[in-house]
């Protein structure tokens, strides 16, 4: 049975603790907990997938589908059987290649967001223990805390308070305080305290029911999928402009058969159009990600993989990324208490002993060993937070009763309120280890009839990572400016800095520019940021976005979230809280910065794969469709039949697919996308094929006197081994031998295709056949052509970078 209170009015706790057969202690029983799992199924929406089946038949639904089906209809008509089976193959070949690549896509991308599900802190057996969120069910006692986001409707049991914010539920700008009694919903982020509760409803019985998927957001569409959607809508339009040509030239001029002639056009579009765009794009993504995820890097929102190769600022937190978030305490400073142990002993009372929290640890780990812990009793415990910054514990030592605080030493002298002397010595005190590369704790104590009273200071040091230096000056020669972001004393964020070769122009937050210009400039300029709230992260990453940067920004807190979302790159560290995971669009499962360095590495070489398949794509285009048009408009001659068009679409289709697999050259420096040189080294490769293949039909025509059928035959093989070898081309910008070499997988299907054809040419496969000696002479051909290409494209990438450094430019 699930409930959901009502929110009018208090509901009897103990009333629906029994109701629920819940034992507020123990918690349910494991064998409780699996036969109730299997009653009300897993906390969780269920996704409404379509069936295989479905998704097979889909991919026969849609534009160019209908075209391969209606010329597979109209070969039928005119009883060309051959066309009709290889255009039917086609569909098959191309449907079988979308759904086998989509259905591999779905299943990373899947698995991946497995493991980005939600956590829970769950009272089991009398055992406290984390188990997945989807694993709740109702009856279950968990424990809810800062930074968590509630995974199931609950009924609030016991703790001082919550402040929850639930505006993705109600649109509430403001966090909402909540009590014992209190419901708190699936979906809402806890803001501050700590609270445990009761799960009264999950899954679809949940009171807001529609959050359980909160890895799966709607995702903008980036700048480099927008300008690869622009370059298949470019050549989509093109294509049928040549292609109308060509039907009006045929039909309306010289009156050629129309069945035959719509035929031949429909085949040319599906030919000429990039049907395999959405599936290059979809398994690429979808192969980085997997890749990423082998580096510790987990992709929540895959455009943000394309995003990362341009990134040009990160904004690093220090703590856990730069900085080890292994903390050691140092020397104390006494101030008003008796000695060092009395001063620690205060601290650790307001510590939590089974967190993981690292101050706590620190503290609870400088202990002396003669220090009687054990003889005192914690009545009542305030956790940190970050707007109060201090935890604070009622404690009993026999009849003894007292409070202590630890936290931000300003805002313990505030709560203690000591004179100027002291005041004056605390400071000079917390300046003097801050250079030194210590942040400090303050600790007070107030006895049960006394006032707050400031006991002293507790150094505590967080050292660099082993590698942060050596990652920051690779993260700097790639071209992406690192500048830390901490919330700690300038003195600190400097020393560090200095130890990690980052500059030691450090901005306090609060004394950025208040005008808008002003502070962009600032936030450009600096080498980092200290004494920083999450507000200013959010600030400064607007500001660096106005000066036309692609920015990433670190994070693990809930109070992160909004500059984590407002980030180009979104990253939620190792050890961050369910709210800036959420948040963030990649998750990392390592700490430090070599994660982030190895994934711009990964996303760059992303970007070169894709930007490999554009200029492919458009050169093979042109190449084919322009030759085709000037063909047929200038000799009235069709240099290549309905069902040559379709082998050479169908034996494109797998090294195509392959491009995702293959080895890619990283970027020295951020990626931006550059369509102009694209389109001029595309328009350069896919002129040079034309002007190829009309060389070789002179020569064919006017020198061996071929017949109109080997012709054909000729211009096929040409058309399919140049164009395979135009791939190898565009993989990067100088000679072919240069290093990443292809990677055996897109090798081998690359050469494959062009045997296949070359055997279809020589043999006669539903073809004229040519023989060995012309396939040869086309293979010496198009490898002759295939070094000039090559030459050509290095001495235009040489002039476009050439024209790009100019002072004119």
């Amino acid at each position: 049975m699930t409930i959901n209170p009502d929110p009018t009015s208090a509901p009897d706790i103990p009333a629906v603790v029994r109701q629920l057969q819940s034992d507020t202690r123990r918690g349910l029983s494991a064998a409780e907990a699996s036969r109730r799992l299997a009653q009300y199924g897993a906390n969780a929406i269920p996704e409404k997938r379509l069936s295989p089946i479905c998704q097979f038949l889909g991919y026969f639904w849609g534009p160019i589908p209908w075209m391969i089906e209606i010329a597979a209809v109209l070969s039928a008509v005119v009883a060309h059987w051959a066309d009709f089976a290889i255009i039917m193959t086609l569909l098959l070949v191309n449907a079988g290649v979308g759904f086998w690549q989509e259905h591999k896509a779905g299943n990373a991308i899947a698995m991946l967001q497995r493991k980005l599900a939600l956590r829970a802190r769950v009272l089991r057996d009398g055992l406290w223990q984390e188990i997945a969120a989807q694993d709740l069910v109702p009856g279950d006692i968990i424990l809810l805390k800062l930074g968590n986001i509630v995974p199931a409707d609950v009924l609030l049991l016991s703790g001082d308070y919550l402040s929850v914010d639930q505006s993705v539920l109600t649109g509430e700008s403001l966090p909402v305080d909540k009590g014992r009694g209190d419901s708190a919903y699936s979906g809402s982020i806890v803001g501050k305290g700590e609270m445990q509760g009761l799960v009264t409803a999950t899954g679809l019985q949940t009171f807001f029911g529609k959050t359980a998927q909160l890895v799966e957001r709607a995702e903008s569409v980036s700048h480099f999928r927008k300008a690869v959607l622009a370059i298949g809508n470019f050549l989509i339009v093109s294509a049928l402009v040549l292609i109308a040509v060509i039907l009006f030239v045929a039909l309306a001029i010289r009156h050629e058969p129309m069945i035959r002639t719509i035929l031949f056009a429909l085949v040319l579009t599906v030919a000429a159009i990039p049907v395999a765009l959405p599936a290059v794009l979809s398994v690429t993504m979808a192969v980085g990600a997997e890749r990423l995820a082998r580096l510790k890097a987990i992709v929540s929102r895959l455009v943000a993989i394309e995003e990362m190769a341009g990134m040009d600022v990160l904004c690093a937190d220090k703590t856990g990324t730069l900085t080890q978030n292994r903390l050691t305490l140092g020397e104390p400073v006494v101030i008003g208490a008796r000695d060092a142990e009395e001063l620690i002993l205060a601290a650790a009372l307001a510590s939590e002993r089974d967190t993981g929290d690292p101050i706590d640890t620190a503290v609870l780990g400088g202990l002396p060993v003669s220090a009687p812990l054990a003889s005192y009793s914690v009545l009542k415990y305030q956790p940190f937070d970050p707007v109060s910054k201090r935890s604070e514990a009622e404690v009993a030592a026999g009849v003894e009763r007292f409070r202590v605080a630890k936290g931000a030493p300003q805002v313990i002298l505030d709560l203690a309120q000591p004179d100027v002397g002291i005041r004056q010595t605390v400071t000079r005190q917390i300046d003097a280890l801050a250079g030194k590369g210590y942040r400090t704790l303050g600790v007070a104590r107030k006895d049960e009839d006394g006032a707050w009273r400031f006991l002293g200071l507790l150094p505590l040091f967080d050292p660099p990572r082993e590698d942060s230096a050596q990652t920051i000056a690779a993260g700097q020669r790639m071209g992406i400016e690192i500048k830390m972001v901490t919330g700690d004393h300038l003195a600190i964020a400097k020393q560090v800095s200095m130890l990690l070769h980052l500059g030691q122009s450090i901005v306090p937050a609060e004394a950025l520019s208040t005008d808008a210009n002003a502070a962009q400039v600032q936030a450009e300029k600096a080498d980092g940021f200290a004494q920083v709230f999450p507000e200013h992260k959010f600030a400064i990453v607007k500001a660096l976005q106005a000066r036309g940067h692609i920015v990433g920004m670190t994070g693990d807190g809930v109070n992160d979230a909004p500059a984590l979302k407002q980030a180009d790159v979104g990253i939620a560290v190792s050890g961050a809280t369910d709210a800036a995971r959420a948040a963030a669009d990649l998750v990392l499962t390592a700490p430090g910065l070599t994660v982030i360095v190895g994934a711009v590495q990964e996303a760059r070489r992303i970007f070169a794969r894709m930007n490999s398949y554009a200029i492919y794509r458009i050169a093979e285009t042109i190449r084919v469709l322009l030759f085709m048009t000037l063909s047929i408009l200038v000799f009235d001659f069709y240099p290549v039949t309905a069902v040559m068009i379709v082998m050479i679409a169908l034996l494109n289709d797998f090294p195509i697919m392959m491009i995702a697999y293959d080895n890619a050259p990283t970027a020295p420096q951020p990626v931006r996308w550059d369509m102009t040189r694209v389109l001029i080294i595309s328009i350069l490769l896919g002129v040079l094929g034309v002007v190829a293949s009309f060389f070789l039909f002179w020569i064919a025509e006017t020198y061996l006197h071929l017949p109109a059928g080997v012709i054909r035959t000729l211009i096929f093989l040409k058309l399919l081994v140049a164009g395979h070898l135009t791939i190898f081309l565009t993989r990067n910008t100088g000679a072919i031998w240069q290093r990443p070499w292809p990677s055996w997988s897109f090798f081998n299907v690359t050469i494959a295709t062009k045997i296949i054809g070359t055997f279809a040419a020589v043999y006669g496969w539903l073809i004229p056949p040519i023989g060995w000696g012309y396939a040869l002479l086309v293979w010496a051909y198009s490898l002759a052509w295939f070094f000039v290409n090559s030459g050509a494209k290095i001495i235009a990438y040489r002039t476009l970078e050439a024209y790009r450094k100019s002072p004119t430019h």
